[in-house]
């Protein structure tokens, strides 16, 4: 099975944004040297606890930093931006990384209401109906190749070259796999936010799936969050700082990721527990053994043979060592 990383630039409790974006060229070193596939680079925005606003710009430090794993975006939030500068900051990418780029496109603003106004402020803003129309123009100006009638026949995404980087449409309901299969992109499911259904989601997106130019059969991973350390009791303990993190997520209090400490300490109410109850079911927290059967149950489950493993926890040491663990449980090749 292939193992990749989605990292999300967490704020720990205590901590700075500029801490975290140093955190992930760290953790994506590391990455890199135990053998992981590939590292994608979430995109948010306003949102305290989660720093990086732009993984455009990201990717280019990991690139410059690693050698062997792929680097992408997870994902660009589309809907915010035009499909021509979105292409040209990809083929950009793929041009100074040839062969390691993905990009992975996001339907979700990525944010609050408000915030999303805010990036797509003016007259002419598309609203989310015209979604699958930018996606499919993005990937026209990825391959230099606009259909004949299209208003933008004959403009060219810069720098032209040889490659492009890999497209991936990433959702956690059925809209975007169907979008997806339709097009002849990649898919990949985001368990991590949403567990319900999400098996037949992609599934569907299997068998639904039209090749395209650069795609001649489906291809499809899986995000899940997971905690690894050398005891079960000790992965749960890391684990409880994501409990709190998400109860004051849905409850309208974002903010930095908090220690075990804090959360041990919080006077969870019923509500809020079931908040917690509910996001539990959607990680995994275990020993190396256990976490390694677990994804590869989720895996064959969902019908793929990619999972993206979202790990944070309050301790950054805590966190290397749990990517250390996973990929020693799965035995990949590593460089260090």
């Amino acid at each position: 099975m292939i193992l990749s990383v989605l990292d999300q630039s967490p704020v720990r409790s205590g901590g700075t944004a500029a801490d975290a974006i140093h955190e992930t060229l760290e953790l994506a070193a590391l990455a890199d040297r135990l053998g992981y596939h590939r590292y994608w680079l979430a995109e948010h925005h306003s949102t305290r606890g989660l720093a990086d606003a732009s993984p455009e710009i990201l990717i280019t430090q990991v690139a410059a930093r690693t050698a062997r794993i792929r680097v992408g975006s997870g994902g660009v939030m589309l809907t915010h931006y035009s499909a021509l500068k979105v292409a040209e900051n990809f083929r950009m990418l793929e041009a100074l990384f040839p062969g390691r780029i993905d990009l992975g496109i996001g339907r979700a603003p990525g944010s609050d209401q408000r915030t999303a106004q805010a990036l797509r402020h003016g007259p002419g803003a598309l609203g989310i109906e015209h979604f699958p129309g930018q996606v499919a123009d993005l990937v026209a100006f990825l391959r230099d190749d606009v259909p004949p009638g299209h208003p933008f026949r004959g403009i060219h995404a810069m720098p032209a070259g040889p490659s492009t980087p890999e497209v991936w449409l990433l959702g956690s309901s059925d809209e975007s796999a169907a979008i997806a299969a339709h097009l002849g992109t990649a898919f990949s499911f985001a368990h991590f936010i949403n567990a319900d259904g999400g098996a037949e989601i992609t599934r569907a997106y299997t068998r639904q799936f039209t090749p395209s130019h650069s795609l001649a059969a489906p291809r499809a991973s899986l995000a899940v969050f997971a905690v690894c350390a050398e005891s079960e009791a000790e992965a749960r303990r890391l684990a409880q700082s994501r409990d709190l993190f998400v109860v004051r997520l849905y409850t309208g209090r974002p903010g930095a990721y908090p220690s075990v400490e804090e959360a041990e300490a919080y006077p969870y109410s019923p509500h809020e527990w079931a908040i917690v109850e509910h996001a539990r079911r959607r990680r995994v927290a275990g020993t190396p053994e256990q976490v390694r059967t677990r994804l590869e149950a989720l895996a064959a489950e969902y019908g793929v043979d990619e999972v993206m493993v979202v790990t944070i926890t309050h301790d950054f040491k805590a966190r290397l060592r749990s990517y250390e663990l996973i990929a020693q449980a799965f035995e990949l090749e590593s460089t260090t």
